[in-house]
């Protein structure tokens, strides 16, 4: 039988077009100390490969990993979930 690997996919917000068919993702979790107990917001900043360009500054996007695509980026833009707000 022939075992499937699991995608993993994260959510996370745009921050910068870092150039053609690339962006950075910043994806948000909470820690909890191991002493105090309380909870401390953390970052990861993500490169990641936007084939059709369809994401921009401030969207709410869907990545999963991917195969080694450039030093950096091992991500993959999945869908945009919400456009930011341009003004």
């Amino acid at each position: 039988m022939k075992e499937t690997k699991k995608t993993i996919t994260r959510r996370g917000t745009v921050i910068s077009k870092s150039g053609d068919k690339s962006v950075k993702v910043q994806i948000d979790y909470l820690v909890k100390h191991a002493f105090y107990g309380k909870y401390i917001k953390r970052s990861t900043k993500l490169s990641v490969h936007d084939d059709k360009n369809a994401a921009a500054v401030g969207d709410v996007v869907t990545i999963a990993e991917c195969r080694p695509i450039s030093k950096t980026k091992s991500w993959r833009l999945v869908a945009v979930e919400q456009k930011g707000v341009t003004e």
